[in-house]
């Protein structure tokens, strides 16, 4: 009689986000197709589970990250000098309306005036570039692995 192990996955336990990422910048580099990282700043906000930003829906680090999902995120400055070391993560890009609403006002929420502020400097400079005041938008969803 022979026996057979059965592999059971190891559950690890969710990371500590507020622990991983106290400041209010988030780093994330996304890979060219010859392996090159391109690191980006970012503002994003915790929702217990996973880090969340937005961004253009037409931006280089969008299409970078639909061709390769994988990134490597870090604490920084908002020069994106990093404040600690990056950590793998898995980005999911999101662009329907409802997640955008949702992704907008947790960001309101987190940065106040500082957001309403930015946003206002970049809808008037997109009207005097006589393009559209409201871009496409995508919501980056980071799940830390």
């Amino acid at each position: 009689m022979s026996t057979t192990t059965i592999e059971r996955p190891v559950e690890r336990p969710a990371p500590d986000l507020e622990a991983l990422f106290p400041g209010r910048y988030l780093s994330l580099t996304s890979f060219k197709r010859d392996g090159t990282g391109v690191a980006t700043p970012l503002w994003f906000v915790n929702d217990g589970e996973r880090l969340l930003a937005l961004t253009g829906l037409r931006s280089g680090k969008v299409k970078r990250i639909r061709r390769d999902p994988h990134v490597l995120v870090a604490p920084c400055r908002p020069s994106g000098k990093l404040r600690g070391e990056p950590v793998p993560a898995r980005v999911e890009v999101l662009t329907a309306t409802a997640e955008l609403d949702r992704v907008q006002k947790l960001l309101m929420k987190r940065y106040r005036l500082t957001y309403r502020v930015v946003v206002l400097v970049y809808w008037i400079g997109r009207r005097l570039r006589r393009q559209p005041t409201v871009p496409e938008g995508a919501a980056l969803v980071i799940t830390v692995e």
